[in-house]
């Protein structure tokens, strides 16, 4: 897709900008479409146009794929630490690297954000968002042109609920078309387990009968395979999408981590790791890759778009530079 725009069009904004704007309460999801100019008698409707970037989705051409990152919504977060940077040890420099790049540490909202690939006229969305009365994915699918009927694939990084509560809606699958993918280790951990949580049970051991259980490593489907990014869960599993050998893109799910601490310092990690050093000792294994191989990325809790690329700042340092926002 160009990025080229007008002579007199601002120029783009430095990374330690884009940055600031993206931690402060992420993108705005603005823009609806602009008015079309009516050149036509009043009773001849004008023909739909071509949905837009913004309003809740993001779509972006890589190499043969069609990329659109859907927004499941926001949620309020009152403190960034010490969940997002949990190192007790690190907790003032984690809020002064916060002060430094103007992130908001307090008052400020979680981003949840699958991802749609389309790959030879098939759709594979990859986690589902919250579900519920919360949930947004829906919705913002539905403004990206995108319905759930036409999901022909459903794959899962990890059970937590706010990447598998969007499988279901009042008792009936979302996704009625689709095969739904998991790692086999991930599934079973969870819906094992002597009193699996309500998101499990309706989202995951209701709809066993669907699921294709993959080991790590697997192909998910042509284009798409599965990468072992354990720690933040035992058998989280990240996507690497890339068709021939075309530019790819790494779909981190919750193996990223935040965007700026998880990316800045070795050895960081989240609470919601089940295994900080291993989840550390992950990011810094994929972080390394995706810089080495200029991958695109995308981090489930990014702020959105929550689509762009990395940079190695230092040995084990790295920054995420969010792409250009782009309207067409």
């Amino acid at each position: 897709m160009s990025d080229r725009k007008p002579d007199d069009a601002p120029q783009p904004p430095t990374r330690r900008s884009a940055l600031k704007l993206l931690g402060a309460a992420g993108l705005a999801s603005v823009a609806a479409p602009l008015a079309r100019a009516q050149t036509s008698p009043p009773t001849t409707p004008a023909a739909p146009m071509a949905p837009m970037n913004g309003n809740g989705f993001y779509r972006q051409q890589i190499g043969e794929m069609t990329v659109t990152v859907v927004s499941d919504g926001a949620a309020p977060l009152a403190a960034v630490l010490p969940t997002w940077g949990a190192n007790p040890d690190r907790q003032a420099e984690f809020a002064a690297v916060l002060a430094e790049y103007g992130v908001a540490a307090t008052n400020t909202v979680n981003h949840f954000n699958p991802v749609v690939i389309e790959i030879g006229g098939r759709r594979t969305l990859i986690d589902t968002g919250r579900g519920g009365t919360g949930g947004q994915l829906v919705a913002n699918l539905a403004r990206a042109g995108i319905t759930p009927q036409s999901i022909s694939t459903v794959f899962i990084t990890h059970g937590h609920g706010d990447h598998i509560g969007g499988l279901t809606a009042n008792g009936q699958p979302v996704f009625a078309n689709a095969q739904h993918v998991m790692g086999e280790a991930e599934f079973n951990f969870w819906t094992t387990q002597a009193t699996p949580n309500d998101a499990v049970k309706n989202n995951l051991i209701a709809l066993k009968g669907r699921f294709r259980l993959i080991a790590a490593g697997a192909e998910i489907v042509p284009g798409l395979t599965s990468v072992s990014t354990p720690g933040h869960t035992a058998n989280h599993l990240s996507v690497l999408a890339r068709v021939g050998s075309g530019p790819g893109l790494m779909v981190f799910g919750d193996a990223a981590g935040h965007f700026l601490l998880s990316l800045k310092y070795e050895g960081a990690y989240v609470g919601f790791d089940v295994d900080g050093a291993q989840a550390a000792r992950t990011r810094q294994a994929i972080f390394a890759r995706a810089t080495d191989e200029k991958l695109w990325v995308t981090g489930y809790h990014f702020p959105f778009p929550a689509l762009g690329h990395l940079r190695r700042l230092a040995p084990g340092s790295y920054e995420f530079e969010p792409t250009v926002w782009n309207w067409s």
